[in-house]
Order: structure tokens, then C-alpha cells, then sequence
């Protein structure tokens, strides 16, 4: 009934909406478009942008913006405690004399009318929202120029504590969304680490890093390129003195090159059309060269193929310690426009094997998050078991987060991995 009521109040006050340019009064918090929205429906080739200013170009009535801001549960209630919120819109109009947008929030729709070319605060309305993710969608009704308008901001009024992102040197990294990993402590002088990773079906989404075995000085696993490439990707840093890591030996299609942006080193690919659904093994090992230096090795094994692949060797000169370790696993988006979309993994059977050629089962992980988790830019992550084994998952601006920062156990199988390390490939 609440629901019901909630809606019918919501529909009277658009009507209100359609007839006059109602005019809002300065808003408790400024959700910047810039940090906290995204195109989340477009015709190919449509003109719409997000920039430091906010919603621009915006033409065609067939886009849809999404913005998004969290309400947090009052203390003393559940997370589904509601809260009452008054919205408003920041905009301005151009290229356009009047024109009629549609302010949708949580699927409630309010029509709002536009006029003038200097940035007003355009009252929407209030509605009861349950504790979590807001969802404020912007689409063009109608227009009598070439521009529905530009919208730099949603202000939202409520008693009830918000999360958005609100650090505008940080925007391109609250627009990716959190990273979150897991890290596990293996036994000393480990020389081999292993992984299973299944994405499951749906998860895949263009930009995702589903990244399996990582440790002190590079990392491996397997990302979304785009709609038609795959990659099965291993780098390796640079020391920490600045010397180059070099390629050793690559798999038959391997491509490799040097990196740089966040770090510099080697990088190695292979374009690889794997599957949501499918089990994916992953094995890395570190040996020493014997002149200073360590080589770092990476293979994989697809059910489809039913074969070790061998991806690359690199070696990073200067190291003081010849072994895996730091080792982990993340989970990340590379694609910063592709931020609001969610991903998740299921990570299994970890083991490691030591110089000494013993078996040790992983079963505890470490859960935990990077700066824009930590500091609540964003707040749509999560971790720890599901069905016996680890997951992370982000994006998607769902509500029930977990927190970071806590450990997590997945029951052990008892069964060591059956690969003959001596005979993975090198070519």
C-alpha cells in the first residue's frame, strides 16, 4: 500500500511538473554528473558525453543518463529502512528556447520544463526511497531546438546520510568503480601458485579484469576487450631500480609489448574467445635465473581445448627475492563509461607449491578494497564465499555491500591440482 500510495503522490506532483518551470532552492548535497553519471542507453554513433562539466551535446530523446547516489540505513534500522528525498535538477538550456525532460527516479517519472541559457536549480519532487542505491534517469520529451540541455548536477534533500562521489580530482576512478581483491599468504620460497576462475554467465561485461594470480611484481588472468576480443593477459613490472623486464619466451600467438600509465614493464596476451560459465586454470611460477634476476612464467588451461597454454616468461632483473609472493586476486573495470555495469567471479582451489615441490591448500583469503571503496566514492562491492568458494564482485550500483578489510575461509577440497608442472609447454 505504501508503494501504491508513493506512486500516485508521484504522478500528481508531475503533473504539477509538466504545467511550469517550478524553480528548487539550493539542494543539502550536489551530485556532480561529472563523477556519478553515465550513458546508459544511446542510439550508435549518439552525440551525448559526460565531462568534467557534466551532461553535454545531449540531442536525442532516445538517450538515457543515469545518475547515481547511495541512502544510508539510519542506525537504529535495517538496511531497507526508507528515507524520504527531495530531488532537484541543475541545468541550463542551450541551443533550444523550452524544452520538456523526463526525471525518473527509482522508475518514478517527473517532466520538468526548461528555459533560459543560465544554470538553474529545477525543483523535481519528493518520494520515499528504500535504503541503498538511487537510481535518477534523464531523457528529452521535447524540444524546440537542436538541444534538450545541459545538466550539470541532481541536488538531493534528505535527512538520511548519502554516499556519491564528491572528490573531483578522482572522477575517472569513482566513474570505473571500486576494485576489490583477495589476498592469500602462501608458505615461504612458493615457486608455483594455482587458481581456478569461473565468471558466471552474464558477468562478462566489456572492461572487466577478472585477474587470477597476482603477486609481487605482476599479475594474470583474463579480460573483456570489447564485444568481439578476449585477452589472456600476463605482466610483470619493471625492478623497483628502474631495470627493464625483458621477454624470455612466449606461446605460439602471444603478443607482447611494454607497458606504462600505472607502472611500467612487459606485457604479454593472447586473444582468446573464453567463456562465461567455463572453468578457467591458471598456474604462475617464479624461479631464479641464477645471475640476480627472476623469471616469471604464466599458463592457463581452457575445458575447451582441454591443453596447457603457455603465455610468456619474463624476467625482472634485480630482485631480491626469487620466490611468489604479495599473491593475490582482483577484480576490476578498465572502461570508464562502462563503470555503472556489474561484474563478478568465483575463485577456487587455490594452491601452492614450493621450491621444495610441496603442496599446500589456500583456504584463506583476505578481503579488501582500493581507494575508492576505502573511501566511500563508492559503495557497490562485495566479497567473500559463495558456493565454497571465494568471489568478488563490483559495479552495477547494487545496495548489499560487504565490508572490506575482513578475512574469509572456503572449504578445502583435499585434492592437490593434476598437472605435471615439469611438462607445461614453453612454446
Amino acid at each position: 500500500m505504501e508503494h501504491r500510495i508513493m506512486l500516485l503522490k508521484a504522478a500528481a506532483f508531475a503533473a504539477t511538473m509538466a504545467a511550469a518551470p517550478l524553480l528548487a532552492h539550493a539542494a543539502d548535497a550536489v551530485v556532480a554528473l561529472a563523477g556519478n553519471a553515465f550513458i546508459t542507453s544511446a542510439a550508435p554513433n549518439a552525440a551525448e558525453v559526460i565531462t568534467s562539466n557534466g551532461l553535454g551535446n545531449w540531442t536525442s530523446a532516445s538517450t538515457v543518463t543515469s545518475t547515481y547516489f547511495r541512502v544510508a540505513a539510519s542506525p537504529n534500522c535495517s538496511r531497507s529502512c526508507p528515507a524520504s528525498v527531495t530531488v532537484s535538477l541543475n541545468a541550463r538550456l542551450a541551443g533550444s528556447n523550452n524544452s520538456t525532460v523526463r526525471v525518473s527516479v527509482n522508475g518514478v517519472p517527473f517532466d520538468v520544463k526548461l528555459s533560459g541559457n543560465v544554470n538553474k536549480n529545477y525543483a523535481v519532487g519528493t518520494l520515499i526511497v528504500p535504503a541503498g542505491y538511487v537510481k535518477v534517469d534523464l531523457q528529452g520529451v521535447s524540444k524546440d531546438g537542436g538541444y534538450f540541455g545541459d545538466v550539470s548536477s541532481i541536488g538531493v534533500s534528505t535527512n538520511a546520510t548519502l554516499n556519491y562521489a564528491n572528490d573531483p580530482a578522482n572522477y575517472y576512478w569513482s566513474r570505473r568503480g571500486p576494485s576489490v581483491h583477495l589476498g592469500f599468504t602462501v608458505p615461504a620460497q612458493t615457486e608455483y601458485f594455482y587458481n581456478e576462475v569461473t565468471v558466471p554467465q552474464g558477468q562478462d561485461k566489456i572492461g572487466s579484469y577478472f585477474m587470477a594470480n597476482g603477486f609481487n611484481g605482476g599479475y594474470f588472468g583474463m579480460q573483456v576487450k570489447s564485444a568481439s576480443e578476449r585477452w589472456m593477459l600476463f605482466s610483470v613490472w619493471d625492478a623497483d631500480n628502474g631495470a627493464r623486464t625483458t621477454l624470455v619466451g612466449k606461446g605460439g600467438g602471444v603478443v607482447d609489448n611494454g607497458f606504462g600509465g600505472e607502472g611500467t614493464g612487459g606485457q604479454s596476451y593472447l586473444s582468446f574467445p573464453w567463456v562465461a560459465g567455463n572453468t578457467y586454470r591458471f598456474i604462475t611460477r617464479a624461479h631464479a635465473d641464477g645471475a640476480g634476476g627472476t623469471d616469471y612464467s604464466a599458463w592457463f588451461f581452457a575445458p575447451e581445448t582441454g591443453v596447457w597454454k603457455y603465455i610468456a616468461t619474463w624476467k625482472r632483473p634485480a630482485t631480491t627475492n626469487s620466490y611468489l609472493t604479495g599473491v593475490y586476486s582482483f577484480l576490476e573495470n578498465f572502461i570508464d563509461t562502462n563503470g555503472y555495469m556489474e561484474r563478478s567471479a568465483d575463485y577456487g582451489n587455490q594452491w601452492a607449491r614450493t621450491a621444495a615441490s610441496n603442496w599446500t591448500e589456500i583456504t584463506s583469503a583476505r578481503f579488501t578494497g582500493d581507494a575508492t571503496a576505502a573511501n566511500a566514492q563508492r559503495m557497490d562491492y562485495a566479497g567473500g564465499l559463495r558456493n565454497s568458494r571465494f568471489y568478488l564482485r563490483n559495479g552495477g550500483f547494487f545496495s548489499n555491500y560487504v565490508t572490506i578489510n575482513q578475512n574469509f575461509t572456503r572449504p578445502a577440497t583435499g585434492t592437490a591440482p593434476s598437472v605435471d608442472l615439469n611438462a607445461l609447454p614453453l612454446q
